[in-house]
């Protein structure tokens, strides 16, 4: 199943493709975003960040339902929302690791010691 969204098909022990499952599966994967934020994963941040594909709903589906509609937009916003969210987060993390690039790992420059001798 990788590489294919876990609603399209419709193979034999497969639940039927409808516009339930698919805000279900997209909700899932918002949720999963917002967890790995929340748990500081950086790899998996930095992997929701190199996202390229755009979302095609599954063929066949028609246009949503009226009754489904307002989920889908509160759906819609909640992406937009935690997508801005991984952005800032993406940007702040490119933002430290500049900064520490820049940051001298040598030896320490010489401490200044006073020795006090009595004349």
């Amino acid at each position: 199943m990788i590489g294919r969204r876990p609603y399209e098909g419709t193979g034999e022990g497969m639940p039927p493709v409808n516009w339930a499952v698919v805000l279900d599966h997209l909700e899932g994967e918002v949720l999963a975003a917002e967890q790995s934020m929340a748990h500081d994963r950086a790899e998996e941040i930095a992997a929701w960040g190199r996202r390229a594909d755009d979302w095609v709903p599954p063929s066949g589906l028609g246009p949503i339902p009226p009754d489904l509609r307002e989920r889908a937009a509160r759906l819609l916003q909640h992406q937009l929302a935690v997508a801005e969210a991984l952005i800032e987060r993406i940007t702040q993390s490119q933002k430290q690791r500049d900064v520490a690039a820049r940051m001298s790992y040598g030896p320490a420059r010489p401490v200044a010691s006073f020795i006090d001798r009595a004349l």
